[in-house]
């Protein structure tokens, strides 16, 4: 077997994981990217409202998809483009947690997945102060030009698999897998009508049964100013028992900044998904995660906060550690302020 696979990437209306507008896909045969689709698409009924916040990041409208299929119809052209390949994504939790919500509230089953990870593959095989989607991209020599850009998105998604392929010396997934000592992930086939619903579309069919259809799942419709230090609150033991597949696990992480959601929430969800958060930045810190709006991008420009500036200084003496936005962050733990910059 060669470099086989497809890259993915969706773009969402919505807080909520269900409501795709747009997929990229990039299928890549012997390490070269060979074909090319995407799709804008309406996303699943009454999860269909787009949020200011995530047309303000991807410019994808309402009126852009009005009139269009919506996801659940669209999707066997999407499955039969990516066959039995294993699927590649940037924060792949997201992307098959879209098509997992996105089919569970449109009543629909789905097919069974192998996937990876670049996020957690960048964090193994490069050394970047965030691993961010344009970061880890223009490390592996294929930089974006059109961040959100389901197409670009995914196409850079699959460059940065080749170059760590490349790096690595490996001439298919199950060998460079087996060269880091990792487990490509799965996802199994459910039905939503006989397989228990995800976490991520119960909490949106509660917040439609209480009235709040289209407005963020898991979080504030707005960002509150809260006079003083945000509170910090009892940092939990990790979960044990969570997947290591997941791109938290095994890290130690630290807030700064105002959040959208509570510094303790935040806290007790990186804990249930096996990363051990802490108060300050020490030797032991592998990620913070920055609020207040903060973007990767602002560590070029330097609208960071001292913890971040820390960051960077550890990261200059050659800490192993990383920078994540909000939003990439809540994007990880479900229930998201806006299509999260991945």
């Amino acid at each position: 077997m060669g470099l086989d696979f497809t890259a993915i990437d969706f773009e969402t209306a919505n807080g909520f994981r269900g409501s795709p507008c747009a997929v990229g896909l990039s299928k890549v045969r012997d390490g070269v990217v060979v074909e090319e689709a995407s799709w804008l698409m309406r996303p699943p009924e009454n999860h269909d409202t787009f949020d200011h916040h995530n047309v303000r990041i991807h410019g994808i409208r309402p009126d852009q998809v009005a009139g269009l299929p919506r996801f659940g119809a669209l999707f066997p052209e999407i499955g039969a483009f990516i066959g039995g390949d294993v699927l590649a994504a940037h924060n792949a939790a997201f992307d098959l947690g879209v098509i997992r919500s996105g089919l569970e509230v449109s009543g629909l089953p789905g097919p069974a997945y192998d996937y990876v990870c670049t996020v957690v593959l960048s964090r193994r095989c490069y050394s970047l102060v965030s691993n961010s989607l344009p970061y880890a991209a223009e490390e592996a020599g294929v930089p974006l030009v059109n961040h959100h850009d389901a197409a670009e998105d995914a196409r850079a998604c699959a460059g940065i698999l080749i170059d760590i392929a490349a790096r690595n010396g490996a001439a298919s997934i199950a060998e460079l897998y087996l060269s880091l000592g990792m487990a490509v992930s799965h996802q199994p086939a459910f039905d939503p009508r006989l397989d228990p619903l995800s976490k991520a579309t119960l909490a949106a069919l509660e917040a439609l049964a209480g009235g709040n259809a289209g407005r963020n799942v898991g979080a504030p419709s707005g960002r509150r100013f809260v006079a003083g230090w945000p509170e910090e609150g009892p940092n939990p033991e990790p979960n044990a028992g969570a997947s290591p597949d997941h791109p938290l696990f095994g890290q130690t992480v630290v807030f700064t900044g105002e959040l959208a959601i509570p510094r303790p929430e935040a806290k007790i969800r990186s804990a249930e998904l096996g990363a051990r958060p802490e108060s300050r930045v020490t030797a032991r810190t592998t990620v913070l995660v920055v609020g207040d709006g903060f973007v990767a991008a602002d560590l070029r420009s330097g609208r960071i906060t001292g913890k971040a500036r820390r960051v960077l200084e550890l990261h200059e003496r050659g800490q192993r550690i990383e920078v994540l936005s909000e939003g990439e962050f809540l994007q990880m733990v479900g229930g998201h302020v806006a299509a999260a910059t991945a």
